[in-house]
């Protein structure tokens, strides 16, 4: 019973609901703070009735923090995003926690003192010779920062949430005929018949100018929007604190003189930091540089032209970014683009004239006649064709005949026939569990939908804000 509470964590249907339940809270309403209540409310977030203090938080942040490697740790310590993720992780657990706690009282469910007691007394790390140790708890404990107070709660809460999802780590009965239907589909073959038109088979000759002119006016060429853009890097030892403390002092002072009017490089030669002109790139073509991560990039590309960004904190240091110029996206002058139009064209027309003959093909076919060229093939879902032609094949009905259209070919296919699979124990087990997998989440979806409505999430914004402000 005791190794069933202590791993009731890391039970699948408990890592479900952690990672299902959302942690989408609403911050409650202002006129506490206008008329004093939230200086002495020391509430992070409210779950229903109940409340998550700021020590509570702070104890499963340094729980949390303490089971993460020394890499983690400066990950989360060093960038401003995985801090982020962690924080709301953090947040997320006791919230998801709390959810399940207060179902658990709902249904009256209880935990006595004693039953605590003998649990604490029976975990193998308070243990000496098999004896409980008294000395070894309340060190083990202090190691930890937990009192035997709040370690007592985390238990019997664990205990508590064990109750409420218990009954749900039971797998559930499949029907037999649901299984074999659902292996039967994975897991049978089609015979089928087609014919492969690729559309480089077909020729085509020059277009003329005004060809050119009508296809270009239905297909133009449009030319994504660039940014010329220049940034000021502070560098800095980002996971050391008196090498942050120092940068950050010089990125404001950097800072300042923009403000001032000095331009990026005047700025960065006064304080010896480091002035890079980027030139013009695209969202999805930009030059290879570690400030530009993904989320600078949007930054950038939200940006207005002529302005610069607050100061900002990157893995390398602080950094402080302008956009000198803003070219819309627009439509090409066909001019430009005329080589790479031909081709366009002239696969345009091939294409089409892939297309009339595979409807030909299909339509002689249904007709009685055969197909010219074709190839016979046995085909599992995700095999003895091309992608197209196997989707094709496993989506119509016997006797089918269809044109298929595909990235370098029209396919002219017919589907002959159904072979039922050979029957695979463990391949049959293994859809069975997969079908019990996607029965649980969706108890579990309906189930975390029930507890949020139940149970409504507020966070204290304010003091949210006052304990994770840069």
């Amino acid at each position: 019973m005791l190794e069933y509470l202590r791993n009731a964590a890391d039970k699948p249907v408990a890592k479900v609901l952690i990672g299902i339940l959302a942690f989408s809270f609403v911050g409650w309403g202002v006129a506490e703070w206008v008329f004093g209540g939230g200086v002495r409310d020391n509430t992070l977030i409210r779950v229903g009735g109940q409340s998550i203090t700021v020590e509570q938080f702070n104890m499963e942040r340094a729980r949390q923090m303490a089971n993460l490697t020394k890499e983690q740790q400066k990950q989360i310590y060093t960038d401003a995003a995985a801090a982020g993720t962690f924080m709301n992780t953090v947040a997320a657990t006791l919230t998801n926690n709390q959810l399940v706690e207060n179902r658990a009282d709902d249904l009256g469910f209880v935990v006595t003192d004693r039953r605590i007691a003998r649990e604490i007394r029976e975990f193998p790390e308070f243990q000496v010779n098999g004896q409980f140790s008294s000395l070894l708890f309340d060190t083990v404990l202090n190691n930890s920062g937990y009192s035997e107070q709040a370690f007592a709660a985390f238990l019997r809460g664990q205990v508590l949430r064990s109750m409420v999802l218990g009954s749900m780590s039971v797998p559930f009965a499949v029907p037999d005929f649901a299984v074999r239907a659902a292996y039967n589909a994975r897991y049978a073959q089609r015979k089928i018949e087609y014919v492969a038109l690729p559309f480089s088979d077909f020729q085509v000759g020059t277009p003329t100018d005004a060809q050119l002119a009508e296809f270009y006016a239905q297909n133009p060429h449009v030319i994504p929007e660039t940014r010329t853009v220049s940034y000021v890097l502070i560098p800095a030892q980002m996971d050391k604190p008196d090498a942050y403390d120092a940068a950050y002092a010089t990125a404001q002072r950097v800072e300042d003189d923009i403000i001032g009017g000095e331009t990026l490089a005047a700025a960065a030669s006064r304080h010896r930091a480091k002035h890079v002109s980027l030139g013009a790139f695209s969202a999805d073509k930009r030059p290879v540089d570690a400030v530009l991560t993904d989320a600078m990039v949007a930054k950038i590309f939200a940006m207005d032209e002529g302005l610069e960004s607050e100061l900002m904190e990157t893995k390398s240091g602080f950094v402080i970014v302008r956009v000198d110029k803003v070219v819309p996206a627009h439509n090409a002058e066909m001019a430009d683009v005329k080589k790479n139009l031909v081709a366009d064209w002239k696969r345009d027309q091939q294409k089409k004239q892939a297309y009339v003959r595979a409807n030909e093909i299909v339509v002689d076919a249904r007709d009685g006649g055969a197909m010219p060229g074709q190839k016979t093939a046995t085909v599992s879902r995700t095999s003895g064709a091309p992608t197209d032609v196997l989707v094709a094949a496993f989506n119509g009905n016997t006797g089918d005949i269809s044109v298929v259209p595909g990235t370098n070919a029209f396919y002219a296919v017919r589907i002959v026939d159904e072979i039922a699979p050979q029957m695979d124990t463990t391949k049959m087990a293994a859809v069975r569990k997969e079908l019990q997998n996607m029965a649980t989440r969706n108890v579990m979806d309906d189930y975390n939908a029930f507890l949020v409505r139940e149970y409504p999430v507020k966070i204290n914004q304010k003091t949210f804000d006052k304990m994770f402000a840069k």
